[in-house]
């Protein structure tokens, strides 16, 4: 089952996918639980009562393994259509959005469009620093 429509933190990829986005130092946010959780953090997180991936990610800075953040994201996207897909950093703004960002890229929108629809479709400010910018824009299907 996918998250509902109009949750909290949640965006529709083109492909019509649901994953939502959350900052983690906020409260978990009522309603069902991740199926799966990519987090995004520059340290190994605390245990998750659900499956949960760690990408090492500093704060304000890119991935690093971006590899492996290709093949967490090439998973999550595919699980999306039938589970409940989350990914979150400590605010959920700056990696959070560069990784939904690049999700969107795997799920269809050109590299060029990507920040620009991460921050529409999710926040604002998704996409903080200009390497994350860059980085997006460098990213491939």
């Amino acid at each position: 089952m996918t998250w509902p429509v109009g949750a909290p933190g949640v965006v529709e990829l083109p492909s019509g996918r649901r994953v939502r986005g959350r900052g983690l130092r906020r409260p978990l946010p009522a309603g069902p639980v991740p199926d799966v959780g990519v987090h995004l953090l520059g340290r190994r997180p605390e245990p998750a009562p659900w499956e949960a991936h760690w990408v090492r990610w500093p704060d304000l800075r890119l991935p690093a393994d971006p590899d492996r953040l290709r093949t967490v994201l090439q998973d999550v996207l595919a699980r999306a259509g039938d589970e409940r897909v989350e990914l979150a950093c400590r605010g959920g703004t700056g990696r959070t959005g560069t990784a939904l960002a690049c999700l969107a890229v795997l799920d269809g929108v050109p590299p060029a469009e990507a920040v620009r629809w991460a921050r529409t479709h999710y926040r604002p400010r998704a996409v903080e620093t200009r390497a994350q910018r860059r980085f997006v824009a460098r990213w491939t299907r």
